[in-house]
């Protein structure tokens, strides 16, 4: 009971903080004193030698240091939610709302329509009444191929669905299930098992098949009227909106072998014409709450990408956990779920997982209050999408939201679906201004009026603001990094000093950042699930990536901005041949083009190699040891980034298809000697 009498009420989710944030916070105060130290060092002690190359040393550290600043928001003050389903249940099981789940795909051939059903099928499983739940397909791509593999998945749902739930198979999706060892010994499970599992097999074939040939067989067209949306004119580029009803959920009709109802589902493919932006998954997200509003209205939506399938069957409820939460639901605009792979080798050799990322920055940022929004696995609130404004007093009832579909054919919602996706709907209307900023890149946004300072200026908490920043100022840090990478590499081959002596006091200050953090970043991989080779692994995508893909987001964002280039979007292959598979399954680097991006990777590793050779040479023939105290700074960063580059220099000699090509080989030795001539002022 409260003190007025009245009984309180249960929170349907806990948030806790985590353990030792009062230890961390003195330890980061440790590392900034001595970050502060080391800028002070650079400003007094301006060597007559070099003196250009130690400026720009102290604008790289200046730039480290800041950014350091910004990633404390993130560990500052760590969080973490405990939702409560079996509360939820007990009080509003017979008034759960409708949610409205949205799968993006955009290509037949990158993104396999075998596997973007999976990821369909496993959400149509959930547990969650059926006659609640509608699944969209968006398929930029505006293949028949496609369409056919939603129709097949259709059909197979009404086994699938009641299979999962009768046995509580986990995960949800069939490529996954049944890729994994499977406990056969209950023999009523054994039987089931194999036809379920042959039926699978079967439409998978016939999915696969038809990719194959490229088209569908008039027989196949025969059996569904949305074929006739396909023609000979139709191109990925250049077709008519598309909207097909697969499963109408409101349908009596519509339930699956056992006769329990079945999710709604729906295909969409939204006009595309030439001439016409259509501002890449932004716009296929725009389209899909248009003509979902128009269907099935639900007042949550789940947004996930075609290849992450859902692993855990009742995240709708644990989301609603936090929407529906009596005292603090009304503040909550969208719960994002943090990512998870399944095929990913040990000691995840391409750094893809992010364990730092998902299990401490996100829930720090979140301990402000700040929440990202990674893309894929968020539940939204479909009216803070449509434009709605927070208001401490707004209390939105989810179950009262009401559908259309009670009042029309599917024809009828079909046909009035279509103008909705088309290319224009968005001119002159507010639509595509709030998305937009998620076909620009992080850096872009930064620029923009949607950067965190700005945009959230008095309506986010500080350390929420620079928690975004984090990852919006991913370019920008490319330039320190790769000016670390270079030139120390080259003071060393020139014999310029650009680090105080091992003897002095002021080398203390360079030495603890350096060790503190290095161990502390150990520490925190491991516990977070890591392993010390995937910890190593890490370090070096985290450089690569810098020198590489960051700084080319640096430049186009520059060009962007000068009006030069209009922002680009490329489809991911989710599909790999064996060599490169078993490749990877052996933890070896994958290279096999003579990209730009290889070549600055094998530039920057080849300098480094000369640079440790020749401070090695000195080392062993001669030098004194108050000149060698000069250069042992140096000589570890080099030495670190040798090791760092033992990958790429193995393929400088390996054999298969994913060596490095003896173009680039070529090229980065050249680069790399005449870098080596380059004077040093």
């Amino acid at each position: 009971m409260s003190a007025n009498g009245e009984e309180e009420v249960v929170p349907l989710f806990e948030t806790k903080g985590a353990k030792g944030n009062a230890a961390y916070k003195v330890f980061s105060l440790t590392i900034f004193l001595g970050i502060v130290s080391i800028w002070v060092y650079r400003l007094i002690c301006i060597p007559r030698t070099g003196r250009y190359a130690w400026i720009g040393m102290f604008i790289a550290e200046l730039m480290f240091g800041m950014y350091w600043i910004f990633t404390q928001s993130a560990r500052w003050n760590v969080v973490f939610r405990h939702p409560f389903k079996h509360r939820l249940s007990s009080r509003y099981e017979d008034k759960l709302p409708a949610v409205d789940i949205f799968v993006c795909t955009a290509d037949p051939i990158l993104e396999p329509p075998s596997m973007v059903i999976s990821t369909v099928l496993s959400v149509m499983s959930y547990n969650y009444p059926p006659e609640k739940l509608s699944v969209y397909l968006s398929d930029d791509g505006g293949s028949e191929l496609t369409f056919y593999a939603l129709l097949e998945a259709s059909n197979f749902s009404k086994y699938w669905i009641p299979f999962c739930k009768k046995f509580k198979v986990e995960p949800r999706s069939p490529r996954a299930y049944f890729a994994q060892n499977i406990d056969m010994n209950h023999p009523e499970f054994a039987h089931e098992i194999s036809n379920i599992k042959k039926l699978y097999e079967d439409m998978k074939s016939r999915i696969d098949s038809a990719v194959e040939k490229g088209c569908i067989s008039k027989e196949i067209k025969d059996q569904h009227r949305g074929f006739a949306e396909w023609n000979s004119k139709v191109t990925k580029k250049d077709h008519q909106s598309i909207v097909q009803i697969l499963i109408d959920g409101w349908n009596p009709d519509a339930v699956d072998i056992e006769g329990n109802k079945l999710p709604t589902l729906v295909y969409l493919s939204r006009e595309k014409r030439p001439g016409w932006a259509h501002n890449f998954k932004a716009g296929s997200m725009n389209a899909l709450t248009r003509v979902s509003s128009e269907i099935s209205n639900a007042p949550i939506i789940l947004n996930l990408d075609c290849d992450m399938y859902a692993n855990d069957p009742d995240t709708i409820r644990d989301a609603l956990c936090f929407f529906m939460d009596e005292k603090k639901g009304h503040q909550i605009s969208y719960v994002q779920y943090p990512q998870r792979y399944s095929n990913i080798t040990k000691n995840d050799i391409y750094s893809n997982v992010a364990f730092v990322t998902h299990k401490i920055e996100l829930a720090g940022i979140d301990g402000f209050g700040g929440t990202l929004y990674c893309g894929t696995g968020c539940f939204h609130r479909r009216e803070s999408l449509c434009g709605s404004k927070y208001s401490k007093d707004h209390r939105f009832e989810l179950h009262n939201v009401k559908s259309n579909t009670k009042d029309k054919t599917v024809q009828e919602l079909e046909e009035a679906c279509k103008p909705l996706a088309n290319c224009d709907y968005e001119n002159d209307t507010q639509w595509g201004k709030e998305y937009k900023r998620w076909s620009e890149g992080m850096f872009q946004i930064f620029f923009s009026e949607y950067c965190p300072f700005i945009y959230g200026h008095g309506k986010i908490n500080l350390g929420a603001q620079m928690g975004y920043c984090v990852y919006l100022l991913w370019a920008p840090v490319s330039l320190p990094t790769l000016y670390y990478v270079v030139l120390p590499a080259l003071g060393l081959l020139h014999s310029v000093p650009l680090f105080p002596e091992v003897s002095s006091l002021w080398f203390l200050p360079f030495a603890y950042v350096f060790a503190a953090t290095t161990i502390y970043s150990l520490i925190e991989d491991l516990i977070c699930g890591d392993t010390l080779k995937g910890w190593w692994n890490f370090q070096r995508m985290w450089a690569i990536r810098r020198m590489t893909s960051f700084l080319f987001a640096f430049i186009d964002t520059i060009i962007w901005k000068l009006g030069l280039s209009q922002t680009s979007f490329s489809v991911t292959a989710k599909v790999v041949d064996d060599d490169v598979l078993k490749r990877y399954q052996q933890e070896i680097m994958e290279f096999g083009t003579s990209s730009i991006m290889f070549t600055i990777i094998a530039t920057i590793a080849v300098l480094n190699l000369f640079s440790f050779g020749w401070g090695f040479k000195n080392v062993v023939f001669g030098t004194t040891t108050r000149e060698l105290e000069k250069f042992i700074p140096q000589m570890t960063i080099s030495g670190l980034l040798v090791l760092l580059n033992l990958p790429v220099y193995q393929a400088f000699f390996r054999n298969d298809k994913g060596r490095l090509p003896s173009s680039v080989v070529f090229k980065s030795i050249v680069i790399a000697s005449i870098a080596c001539l380059m004077p040093i002022y």
